[in-house]
């Protein structure tokens, strides 16, 4: 299994000589998890001796949120990301990497050819002419992101051919406008499917809450792959309420939008910075070292070696954020 982010107590083990605190001394911003999570609402006694039931609400919140009803709903995206290959017989498959490794990982498993195609354009991508493309929007690792009408031009384009188009929108619910979750499925994008989460935006990682859109025929092979009850009751409950407010999803976009301003600002004289709504990630021959110099003082970030790349998640409070200013400000390469 690959390695991920939000490995605390490990990290917290390995190192222990260094920080004196226990785990709850350390900062995470391994992830790109909203620290603003949405608050937990009283759930439904019922959810937890009762199975979980398809009608109870949840696709018509989800529904209207993405504005989309060609959705499956799934234990977090990560389960369409490993299913969704075995859909397809093996063909050539294209990832814009860097990726959330995943991806690739899944379409290499499943015995798909797979062309990573670095730091590549989505022109180059399909030019490549393969018959699938795979990318993430916002792009995780880098936070990078293309322009919705881009990504369904090529959707388009892919059609022509006979291709599919496969967009992971996990963080791209600070920006709605920029998602093309509404056309996943739909008479404009027949082969796009799109993948979302509610483990970033609402920063509900541990319900494990994600869905897939996209053209019913294959909604429903996965469905059949996934079997019953692929969502426990509790976590339907909590993701409908999640889902269906618009107050709280208001006033969490405006937030993110200064806060991770604030930390691309931050990070800027280290190297070079990309961002999204909900992490940044910056480019330096130091990132290894960086890495290792904030971990001896508890705070965790995720390191891609493969990319010299460092990427950081939002701190949750001002208290966090000086904690991260003051590191960063005794930090030399």
């Amino acid at each position: 299994m690959l390695e991920h982010g939000g490995r605390l107590r490990a990290a917290a083990r390995q190192y222990a000589p260094f920080c004196k605190g226990g785990l709850a001394d350390w900062l995470d911003l391994s992830t790109g998890i909203n620290p603003g999570v949405y608050p937990l609402p009283a759930i439904d006694p019922a959810c937890w001796h009762r199975l979980p039931e398809d009608d109870d609400g949840l696709a018509v919140a989800a529904a209207t949120y993405y504005g989309n009803d060609r959705l499956l709903a799934l234990p977090g995206s990560q389960a369409a990301i490993q299913w969704l290959p075995a859909l397809f017989p093996p063909v050539a498959v294209a990832c814009l990497t860097p990726i959330y490794e995943e991806h690739p990982h899944a379409w290499e498993r499943a015995g798909h050819k797979l062309r990573r195609l670095q730091n590549a354009s989505l022109a180059r991508a399909l030019a490549a002419a393969t018959p699938i493309i795979v990318l993430c929007n916002p792009n995780n690792p880098t936070g990078r992101t293309l322009p919705a009408a881009e990504v369904l031009a090529a959707a388009v384009q892919l059609q022509r051919r006979g291709g599919w188009l496969i967009v992971d929108e996990a963080f791209g619910d600070p920006d709605p406008e920029n998602c093309l979750t509404a056309f996943a499925g739909g008479p404009a994008a027949p082969n796009l499917i799109v993948l979302r989460s509610l483990g970033k935006f609402f920063g509900l990682a541990g319900a494990r809450v994600g869905f897939v859109f996209g053209a019913p025929e294959k909604l429903a092979r996965l469905r059949e792959v996934l079997g019953p009850w692929p969502l426990s009751g509790p976590a339907r409950d909590v993701a409908r309420q999640a889902l269906a407010d618009g107050a709280w999803q208001a006033q969490a976009r405006r937030d993110l939008a200064l806060a991770s301003v604030r930390l691309a600002t931050l990070l800027a004289p280290i190297g070079e910075v990309s961002h999204c709504a909900l992490f940044a990630t910056v480019a330096t021959a130091h990132a290894a070292a960086l890495f290792e110099y904030l971990a001896r003082q508890a705070i965790l970030t995720r390191h891609f070696p493969a990319h010299g790349l460092l990427r950081l998640g939002l701190p949750g409070s001002e208290a966090e954020w000086q904690r991260l200013c003051s590191a960063l400000a005794n930090w030399s390469p």
